[in-house]
């Protein structure tokens, strides 16, 4: 339902690629490593934003998305779903195109502020899974 296949390609192909993971960490138990992994094999630039602001995977880390210097395309939630909705409202105030709320991420509020704001958003998805698919 939060992520038909129009609005999964559109994100994955014509939003930009460069993309904030929110919740990347130097941990590489936690999935949001392995996820950023696989954007950049898939040509996505991947910036990490956590409190930590480590550098991961050759990028410099930012503590916030308002932190990063540079346009954002897509913001990649990585966060508990009680906190997920302020991260998509942070991507909607920095000018990003879309938002993407990981598996087991939900926030419907979160996702009817973001899309009435007119980004794209998927929520429930996992871009490491869905990139492969496009062929």
């Amino acid at each position: 339902m939060y992520g038909d296949p129009a609005t999964i390609r559109k994100i994955l192909t014509r939003s930009g690629d460069t993309w904030a993971v929110v919740g990347l960490s130097t941990n590489r138990t936690r999935a949001a490593y392995g996820v950023a992994e696989v954007l950049q094999r898939y040509g996505k630039r991947v910036v990490p934003v956590h409190p930590k602001a480590e550098a991961v995977h050759g990028e410099q880390g930012y503590a916030s998305l308002a932190d990063i210097p540079f346009p954002v395309d897509v913001v990649d939630v990585f966060v508990n779903s009680d906190l997920a909705g302020g991260v998509a409202d942070e991507a909607a105030a920095i000018g990003a195109k879309a938002v993407w709320f990981q598996l087991g991420v939900i926030d419907e509020a979160a996702y009817d502020r973001t899309r009435a704001a007119g980004l794209d958003m998927v929520m429930d998805r996992c871009p490491a899974i869905e990139i492969p698919r496009l062929g």
